[in-house]
């Protein structure tokens, strides 16, 4: 794999969780794995004690050094790379605090201009707790919807598609952070046209997949048994598959949900676009819960993200599993290669 000319741009998220745990781990897993050049954006102060905690813990010597992102590339192979936002963060493992908030948004949005402005290559963005944004008055569902607001050139809002990746399968919602009633209602022929054909463009822009085949779920049980468990499939799924053919892509449905994904079935296709949040997330955290990345498509730039939360019961403890971050990391890296 070749490597991208910039590092990552590696957020904090929330300060008080586990983002700065497995970053410091994959660090240190960096010659073993392989790893890409990143760097980390937040409060060195606080990277700097949580390190300590966890060198004990780790059995290793970890090394911080506040950086440029124009240095960071150098400097990662003997010191985690960080650079500062200006966003103190006070918060102690597993207790988010007033300044949580302020610091995981600091670091997204300039993670997202450091790779908008060529500074980086792609952005990886550490879990967040959506639960304290909301509290510190954020007005997005999550991560995908503020990177599209962030992402916004001229007023013009790009369609973020939330796509959950693994080698042994891909999976996007057409519907994402919202109820199942209301999902019920956003799902419309239009929204399974356009979420389709981003998932197909960037399959084969940035995943190297020349000919995407996309298995499409349907909506009710046995895909409506032809009407009698519901007509969605007939009236909204079906004329979005004929908009997709017509314009030469390999769109295979609607499918039944529960057939789709046992090892045979999942080898026939490239990603399966589902209705609705679990449909298409249950599946893949079953065969995949270590090593999911959340990517983010339809944006001018490339966004990986580990696929699990802040696990405040374990912060600093050292017990967070990199594995999701370090896949995040290597798919990003892959994609901004193929970018290139």
């Amino acid at each position: 794999m070749a490597a991208p000319a910039k590092p990552l741009a590696l957020t904090l998220g929330e300060p008080a969780g586990i983002g700065p745990d497995i970053t410091i781990a994959a660090w240190l897993r960096r010659r073993e794995l392989g790893l890409p050049a990143f760097y980390l954006l937040g409060d060195e102060a606080l990277i700097a004690q949580r390190a300590k905690e966890l060198a004990k813990t780790l059995g290793a010597e970890i090394r911080i050094a506040t950086v440029s992102p124009g240095d960071a590339e150098t400097a990662f192979a003997d010191a985690l790379p960080v650079v500062a936002t200006g966003e103190r963060a006070t918060a102690a493992p597993g207790k988010p605090d007033a300044s949580s908030a302020p610091a995981a948004l600091a670091s997204i949005r300039q993670a997202v201009s450091d790779v908008r402005a060529g500074r980086a290559s792609a952005v990886v963005t550490n879990p967040i707790a959506k639960s304290v944004l909301y509290r510190a008055g954020f007005r997005h569902p999550g991560h995908t919807e503020f990177l599209a607001e962030l992402a916004s050139l001229d007023g013009h809002l790009p369609q973020p598609v939330m796509m959950l990746w693994s080698p042994r399968l891909a999976v996007v919602p057409v519907t994402i952070h919202v109820s199942l009633r209301e999902a019920l209602t956003q799902l419309t022929s239009e929204l399974i046209v356009s979420t389709v054909r981003i998932v197909a463009t960037e399959l084969t822009s940035r995943f190297g997949i020349a000919r995407p085949r996309i298995a499409i779920s349907g909506l009710n049980p046995h895909a409506g048994e032809d009407g009698s468990l519901g007509h969605e499939e007939q009236t909204v799924i079906a004329p979005a598959l004929k908009v997709l053919r017509n314009d030469g892509i390999d769109a295979r449905g609607p499918l039944p949900a529960d057939t789709m994904f046992h090892e045979a079935a999942r080898n026939t296709y490239d990603c399966a676009v589902c209705m609705y949040h679990d449909q298409a997330l249950i599946p893949i955290k079953t065969v995949a819960f270590d090593d999911a990345v959340n990517v983010t498509l339809g944006l001018p730039f490339i966004r990986t993200s580990p696929d699990h939360g802040t696990a405040f019961d374990i912060a600093g403890t050292g017990k967070a599993n990199p594995a999701s971050l370090i896949a995040a990391l290597k798919l990003a890296s892959r994609m901004a290669a193929a970018n290139s």
